[in-house]
């Protein structure tokens, strides 16, 4: 049965940013798995990044439209090929808020975020997909602190987070757990 994993970059990166990422896990994993690496709509401010909106200074009354517009990409990605509940969506920093506040409120089979936060207004389904929540305990960018600012909206039992010695990054010690969860929310049926 085929999956699907959507990636969501971060602010100022592009959508090949993530895509290595995507690779390697689709290369590991012992099922097939699709990647398709999303660029977020608006340039930004120095291009060729992009963003899900504005973020210096941030435009939190800009985030309830970017969400519902990633929902309903999502929504028609997952009308060809592997449905929304065999699909995990990971993002990293800003993408990585916009997987929290966009996945949670879809029937996905997983949703991962990579030292991401909670946007200010986020509540979450009371039940949402799986969280797996990672993040740098040195991150000058998105303080550690935001994890715990996620898993206390989340609910505890579908919540599972790892923190790791590093900053602002995908470190290659957390590919294995991101496998991990990957092969549990993704196992057939």
């Amino acid at each position: 049965m085929n999956s699907r994993l959507v990636m969501l970059h971060g602010w100022g990166a592009t959508s090949d940013d993530l895509e290595p990422l995507g690779r390697s896990l689709a290369a590991a994993i012992d099922l097939p798995l699709e990647v398709v690496a999303l660029a977020a709509p608006h340039l930004h401010p120095q291009p060729p990044g992009r963003q899900w909106y504005g973020l210096f200074p941030a435009d939190w009354d800009g985030v309830p439209a970017a969400v519902e517009a990633l929902q309903e990409r999502l929504k028609t990605i997952t009308r060809q090929g592997p449905a929304m509940e065999r699909t995990v969506l990971l993002g990293f920093s800003q993408g990585g808020a916009m997987a929290l506040d966009s996945g949670c409120g879809l029937p996905l089979a997983g949703v991962i975020s990579c030292s991401g936060y909670p946007h200010p207004n986020w509540e979450p389904a009371d039940q949402h997909p799986p969280v797996l929540v990672m993040h740098g305990r040195q991150d000058t960018i998105v303080p550690a602190t935001a994890m715990d600012a996620i898993t206390a909206r989340l609910r505890s039992n579908r919540c599972e987070t790892l923190s790791f010695d590093n900053g602002h990054t995908i470190p290659e010690e957390m590919v294995q757990p991101m496998l991990t969860f990957l092969k549990r929310v993704l196992k057939g049926p």
